[in-house]
């Protein structure tokens, strides 16, 4: 068994073996066929901040306050914010290309032949690219940017325009960026990272993980690596694309390859990771089923002012750029009403998203067996169709 797939797996980094993904000895059964059917229990990735309550009534506080699901990080700084100094970075690149007395002309028209987002990979390029839900986008957070660019000359050229200094003795460019804590209003200054990934191609190691910024080289590097947090990235843009596992897209379809290649494998670390996909998957589906649950029993509770104060509806706009645009221009009142509609669409989004997941989980598994057949394995995840 323990051959087969990593009984032990990383978590957060290299070698950190945190990961349990041993199957419930109780349920463990052979089949009339002689299938030998190992049985996982569902997870929910580890949040030492938040404690998932029982009550309905605070699990829907705690979502509607923006702290209901947090996500696994490799940074400290919001998305958003780096997401921004990506886009800087890029128009400067486009800005070249549009001027023809631009010295970088050429090569920045080179750079963009297949489009500014494919100047960027990993992280960033799901967040650009839009392949998640807007909570990931919001609550997800990183150091760096990866950018993936033959240009060299006009890429360096523009992180310098934008503001980025070169470290001598690492070699990428860095620049100090600043934002403000909506929940404590304290501001923060962290040091963020931007490196042109093909460096990396002269380093065999990496080289085999770095094949480019499609969808698929991504999806391969973080099915290989299996963190916390790559595991997360994958599964949130499979509850937000319900045509991830159908295949009804091109996009779509280059992702799904990125599965077909990793279960080829049979590595025993790759399966360990899809298994722990699966089970991270199936019970965020539940959690994502109990919170739709939650607004519907309770979404009108918003519109009442005895529940939720003028300076209760303000504190919750702190969580999003949006919504404190909307208080200032429309007052507390719209802004209610607003909210309120906000949830109604999430009672609905957040079972479709449960949906998406477990259909999801469903292929994955079916794929996964299809490897395992000749050693009569099966692989499943406990309740699987709860």
């Amino acid at each position: 068994m323990t051959s087969i797939w990593d009984i032990k797996a990383d978590t957060q980094q290299k070698g950190d073996n945190l990961r349990d993904v041993s199957p419930l000895p109780e349920k463990t059964r052979l089949d009339e066929n002689g299938f030998t059917h190992y049985v996982f229990s569902k997870l929910m990735f580890n949040n030492p901040w938040y404690k998932i309550p029982e009550d309905e009534l605070k699990l829907f506080k705690k979502y509607l306050d923006g702290g209901s699901r947090m996500y696994p990080s490799d940074g400290n700084i919001p998305c958003d914010i780096v997401a921004g100094e990506a886009r800087k970075v890029l128009n400067h690149i486009i800005t070249c290309s549009e001027d023809s007395l631009n010295p970088y002309c050429d090569s920045a028209k080179k750079a963009l032949k297949e489009g500014k987002k494919a100047i960027v990979r990993g992280t960033l390029k799901l967040y650009l690219g839009k392949y998640t839900s807007r909570d990931w986008r919001r609550k997800r957070f990183t150091d760096d940017i990866d950018f993936w660019c033959f240009e060299v000359g006009v890429l360096d050229h523009a992180l310098k325009e934008c503001g980025w200094v070169k470290n001598k003795e690492t070699g990428e460019f860095e620049k100090q960026v600043q934002w403000t804590n909506p929940d404590t209003g304290e501001v923060r200054y962290e040091e963020l990272c931007a490196a042109n990934n093909l460096n990396q191609l002269l380093d065999f190691g990496a080289g085999s993980y770095l094949e480019g910024t499609g969808l698929k080289e991504i999806f391969n590097k973080k099915l290989k690596r299996g963190h916390d947090v790559d595991l997360s990235d994958i599964m949130n843009v499979a509850l937000y694309n319900s045509d991830l596992a159908n295949r009804k897209n091109k996009e779509m379809n280059e992702i799904w390859e990125s599965f077909e290649a990793a279960t080829n494998t049979r590595s025993s670390r790759i399966t360990s990771n899809l298994i722990s996909l699966c089970r991270y998957s199936l019970g965020t589906a539940d959690y994502l089923e109990r919170v739709s649950y939650a607004i519907n029993k309770y979404h009108e509770k918003i519109l009442d002012i005895n529940e939720y104060s003028n300076k209760n509806i303000k504190k919750i706009c702190n969580i999003s750029i949006h919504w404190m645009k909307f208080f200032k221009e429309n007052g507390p009142s719209e802004t209610r009403k607003m909210l309120h509609e906000f949830l109604l669409e999430q009672k609905d989004e957040k079972k479709i998203q449960a949906e998406n997941l477990r259909i999801f989980v469903d292929k994955v598994l079916k794929l996964l067996n299809s490897k395992y057949k000749y050693l009569k394995i099966i692989f499943e995840i406990e309740n699987q169709l709860n």
